[in-house]
C-alpha cells in the first residue's frame, strides 16, 4: 500500500486517538488498551513498509503516549474480572455487530428451511432428530407429557452435563470460523435446521403450544448464545478474509482476540441456561404466567447485554471525545 493511501485511510482514527488522550476526562482503561493494540499494529505495519517515514515516527510517539497513559491509570487486578464483562465483552460485541446480525439471519433462514422440509417430507424429522429421539418423544406425547425428556435424570448431573456441552458447542462454532467463516456458517446452519425441524415436529403432533414455552424456558438464552458464538466465529473468519489496512496475520490475530472475548463472555449465560434446563424446565405444567415471566426476563437479559448496553457504552465513549 502506498504511504499516502495508508495515511489517508487511518488519519481520522489517529486524530481521534489524540483527542481522547488530550481530553480532560479520563478515558476508560479498556478503551485505552484497545487503542494501544490498534496503534501497535499500525506502527508495526509502518515500520515494515515505511521505516524512515515521518508517519512511523509519529505513530511511535503516539503509541508511547498511550502506553504511558495505560500504566498511569492501571487498574487494580481485583477489578479485572468485573471489567471484563462490564467493558471488554460489550465492546467486542459492538465491534462484531454486523457479524452478529449475519449469524442471526443464517439461523432464522436455516430454521425456516427446517420447517418447510418437515412440512414436505415425512422422513425429514427422523433424518435430523434421529429415530431414538422421535420414538421417545412420541411415547411421551401419548403419556401426556411431550417434554418429559427434560425431567429425566438427576438435576445436578444434568446441570453439569448440559452446561459443559453448551460451552463446548459455543467454542466449537467459534473455532470453526478459522475455515474462512465457512465452518461456522455450516455448523450454525445445521443447528438452525434442527431447531426448525424440532418446532415443526411438535406442531404436526399438535403439541407446539405446550412444548414450545417449556423449551424456551432455557432455550431463550441457550439458542441466543449459540447465535452470538457464531457471530464471534464470523468475526474471526472475516479477519482472515478481509484484513483491510492490516497485514492478514495481524488482522486475523485481532479478530480472533475479539471473538474469543465474546465466547468467554458467554460462559455465565450458558451456566444460567443450564441451571434453568436442569432445575426448572422439568416442571412442564407450571403456570403459564411463570413460564412467560422466565422467558421474558431471559430475553430482556440477552437483548440488554448484547444489543442495548454495547451501544450505550459506545455512545458514552463518543461523548469523551
Amino acid at each position: 500500500m502506498l504511504e499516502a493511501a495508508f495515511i489517508k485511510r487511518n488519519k481520522a482514527r489517529w486524530e481521534d486517538f489524540e483527542k481522547q488522550l488530550n481530553h480532560q476526562q479520563q478515558v476508560p482503561p479498556d478503551q485505552l488498551a484497545d487503542v494501544f493494540i490498534q496503534l501497535t499494529d499500525d506502527l508495526s505495519f509502518a515500520r515494515t513498509q515505511y521505516p524512515k517515514s515521518r508517519v512511523t515516527q509519529y505513530l511511535n510517539s503516539l503509541t508511547g503516549k498511550v502506553h504511558r497513559e495505560i500504566y498511569k491509570n492501571k487498574r487494580e487486578e481485583k477489578n479485572r474480572f468485573i471489567h471484563f464483562w462490564k467493558i471488554e465483552v460489550p465492546e467486542a460485541v459492538y465491534h462484531s455487530r454486523k457479524q452478529m446480525l449475519l449469524a442471526l439471519i443464517v439461523f432464522l433462514v436455516s430454521g425456516a428451511i427446517g420447517v418447510v422440509s418437515v412440512a414436505n417430507d415425512d422422513t425429514f424429522v427422523r433424518l435430523i432428530l434421529g429415530d431414538g429421539y422421535v420414538n421417545t418423544t412420541l411415547e411421551n406425547i401419548r403419556s401426556g407429557n411431550p417434554t418429559r425428556v427434560y425431567s429425566s435424570g438427576g438435576q445436578m448431573d444434568m446441570f453439569w452435563m448440559i452446561t459443559l456441552n453448551n460451552v463446548l458447542v459455543s467454542f466449537r462454532v467459534f473455532v470453526f470460523g478459522i475455515f474462512a467463516s465457512l465452518g461456522t456458517g455450516l455448523y450454525l446452519f445445521y443447528n438452525g435446521v434442527m431447531v426448525g425441524t424440532f418446532v415443526m415436529f411438535f406442531y404436526q403432533e399438535s403439541q407446539l403450544s405446550q412444548a414450545l414455552p417449556v423449551i424456551m424456558l432455557h432455550g431463550t438464552i441457550e439458542l441466543s448464545s449459540i447465535v452470538i458464538a457464531a457471530g464471534a466465529g464470523f468475526t474471526m473468519g472475516n479477519g482472515l478474509l478481509f484484513p483491510g489496512t492490516y497485514p492478514r496475520i495481524v488482522s486475523f490475530k485481532r479478530s480472533t482476540f475479539t471473538g474469543l472475548k465474546i465466547v468467554i463472555g458467554l460462559v455465565p449465560f450458558f451456566i444460567i441456561a443450564g441451571f434453568i434446563e436442569s432445575f426448572i424446565t422439568r416442571y412442564a405444567f407450571m403456570p403459564v404466567a411463570v413460564k412467560m415471566m422466565i422467558i421474558g426476563l431471559s430475553a430482556m437479559l440477552i437483548i440488554y447485554y448484547f444489543i442495548i448496553y454495547p451501544f450505550q457504552l459506545k455512545k458514552k465513549w463518543k461523548n469523551l471525545t
